[in-house]
């Protein structure tokens, strides 16, 4: 994802909330009165996305020779040497820092790194004033670190312990964007379940879902991002029971179906819990969709454990699986554990990617002769509440909300027609 702002340039990788926290980053840099810089801010999670941020600084370095490069996001956060020791890099700036006023102010006394100790954060950014927005819905940061530690992760490290933003705030801010004229809102974060627990009284999600339905009634859907499936609190079941403007899917932090693989991940739930959490959100919300994360490979699999993972996927119903291929991240204990070589981590994941197309194609399938009430992302392609991609023929206005009779798929899509 790329966006400019005047002479800055904001490249981001990684999560929706990278996404978020570039916006915030454009605006800051703007301020400072930043100009004739490209600013990456990074993803740490897999390997991969770190290749890929080094690659396309080297590419913007021989486009840009005259620019100020500065990388900034996880992968700075957790490993600032290697960005530091890049000839094409001018300066490093981490998590803690990259969307503070004064950041971006860049001078050739500057520190050409600075990467704080990010687990000294103890509060939520003051940006929750301005959000992400597209065309067809907007996203609100309520949350951000992460106070557990799964053996594979280093996202802890990037962006330190849970932090909540004040009910109060995510609300105010909820209003302004329905005023705007969304009339879908997301709530993002990176432990989005956590969230509350270091406010007074400490609340629950759930709580939160409720009180912004409540106090905003004129907010059409209210959507979360991944949640962990070992937290989900009464409140919000109530929720999902109660409340049809409360989207129905979830996407579920599972990575695995295997309990001895689980518990070496340091997970917090088995594979029963999992299946019975879909079960019991099912049996309140039938029209619900699920969908999950898994990872492949992870160290010490055997072909036993990954037949659990695979067979995760109809046992729990899953509509969308995303796929990992399990990469060793430093700092983390799972590195450390014997590893599988990267061709079969490789092939374990392309049978579960074969498996997650066969779930998907079911899903599809099960939509034809529905009417599925659609945002509209763009001229032709809508979101179902349920997440459900669809193409469609007619003319809609993008970020209106609109039915759509749905009469077949072509593997990706659902495909219909505006009612």
């Amino acid at each position: 994802m790329t966006g400019k702002d005047a002479s800055v340039e904001v490249v981001t990788f990684g999560c929706r909330l990278n996404s978020y926290e570039s916006e915030v980053i454009r605006k800051t840099a703007a301020d400072d009165g930043l100009s004739g810089a490209i600013i990456f801010n990074t993803c740490a999670v897999t390997g991969e996305a770190v290749r890929q941020a080094r690659q396309a600084i080297r590419r913007a370095r021989k486009e840009n020779p005259d620019k100020r490069l500065i990388v900034t996001g996880c992968a700075a956060q957790t490993d600032p040497d290697t960005f530091a020791n890049m000839s094409e890099v001018d300066y490093v700036i981490g998590n803690a820092d990259k969307q503070k006023s004064g950041a971006y102010r860049l001078t050739a006394d500057s520190a050409r790194v600075v990467v704080n100790d990010v687990f000294s954060v103890r509060e939520t950014a003051g940006h929750l004033i301005d959000g992400l927005k597209d065309r067809a819905r907007a996203f609100v940061e309520v949350q951000n670190g992460c106070d557990h530690r799964c053996t594979f992760c280093i996202i802890p490290y990037g962006r330190g312990n849970s932090r909540s933003a004040a009910a109060g705030d995510v609300v105010a801010q909820t209003q302004r964007l329905v005023a705007e004229g969304y009339n879908e809102i997301v709530l993002t974060g990176v432990d989005l379940t956590s969230w509350g627990n270091d406010l007074p009284g400490q609340p629950q999600l759930g709580h939160l879902v409720t009180r912004i339905l409540k106090l905003v009634p004129d907010l059409k859907r209210l959507r979360l991002s991944s949640i962990d499936a070992a937290e989900i609190d009464d409140a919000l079941l109530r929720a999902f029971a109660e409340e049809e403007r409360l989207a129905p899917y979830l996407h579920l932090s599972l990575q695995h179906g295997d309990d001895l693989i689980l518990k070496r991940m340091k997970r917090r739930h088995l594979r029963g819990d999992a299946v019975a959490l879909v079960e019991k959100v099912r049996s309140i919300r039938p029209d619900i969709a699920f969908g999950a994360d898994m990872i492949a490979g992870f160290p010490t699999e055997t072909e036993a454990h990954f037949d659990n993972a695979v067979s995760l996927v109809d046992a729990c119903g899953l509509s969308y699986v995303h796929v990992f291929p399990y990469s060793p991240r430093p700092q983390t204990p799972a590195a450390k554990m014997p590893q599988l070589s990267r061709q079969l981590i490789k092939e374990r994941a392309a049978r579960l990617r074969a498996k997650a197309l066969e779930a998907l194609h079911s899903h599809l399938a099960r939509q034809a002769g529905r009417t599925l009430s659609c945002v509209i992302e763009k001229p032709g392609f809508a979101r179902a509440a349920d997440f459900t991609e669809v193409v469609f023929a007619g003319e809609a206005m993008v970020g209106g909300i609109s039915d759509i009779a749905i009469t077949g798929h072509d593997g990706k899509h659902a495909i219909g027609a505006l009612v």
